[in-house]
């Protein structure tokens, strides 16, 4: 291979690809707007491409099909980012495992499952709904609830090493007790449908947490 042609296949531009990075982020965006206001299934990659001012090319480059731009709008509001790592490889999740206090643990646990879910709510929802309709949205549906319970069950790990549940109380069962007061399907039953702050659910699920997990 010749000197020019290396040259060109190695040359990267930070302005480009900060240009690209800015399109894909608009292009989630809109996808969010129009998912949550019109729904799954009624949303067209045209609809899409309209929505955030690009081309229906810009957006089929970017992300190749509509369960994918749901897959990345999902990455960006669970993480903050759309880089593929997974949230029990995340700083903070990592700081939350080591935290030595089992009642802080869990109360920053709630603090931190709240925050989440006040980001990533709506688009849940719309994965949800999308599931039983589409087989790679369900794929990521299932994924979303078993890595959610695999997240719980590690801090109850943690906590167990501690020697810190409560006697009589196995891992497995304190995950699904974990898991189930943070899972995002009671959030939307007492925030959504009954009308409980954002705070009084927080405070609820760690006080509950703290109740039934630890001895």
């Amino acid at each position: 291979m010749s000197e020019r042609a290396e040259a060109r296949r190695s040359y990267h531009s930070p302005r480009r690809e900060a240009q690209a990075a800015a399109t894909r982020r608009e292009i989630l965006d809109a996808a969010g707007r129009l998912f949550e206001r019109q729904g799954y299934a009624a949303t067209t990659m045209a609809a899409i491409a309209a929505e955030a001012g690009v081309s229906l090319k810009t957006v089929y480059v970017a992300f190749e099909t509509k369960p994918r731009v749901l897959q990345g709008l999902w990455n960006l509001q669970l993480r903050g980012d759309e880089a593929d790592v997974p949230v029990g490889e995340r700083a903070w999740y990592r700081e939350l495992l080591d935290e030595p206090d089992p009642e802080r643990q869990l109360r920053t646990n709630a603090h931190n499952a709240r925050v989440g879910k006040e980001r990533f709510g709506g688009v849940l929802e719309v994965i949800r709904g999308a599931a039983p309709g589409d087989p790679e949205i369900a794929v990521l549906w299932a994924r979303i609830q078993s890595d959610y319970r695999d997240n719980q069950r590690a801090i109850v790990a943690s906590i167990a090493a501690k020697d810190a549940l409560a006697p009589g109380l196995d891992v497995e069962h304190a995950a699904d007790v974990l898991w189930t007061l943070n899972n995002p399907d009671l959030w939307q039953l007492l925030v959504g449908v009954r009308g409980w702050t954002a705070d009084e659910y927080e405070r609820w699920s760690a006080d509950t947490a703290v109740a039934q997990l630890l001895g």
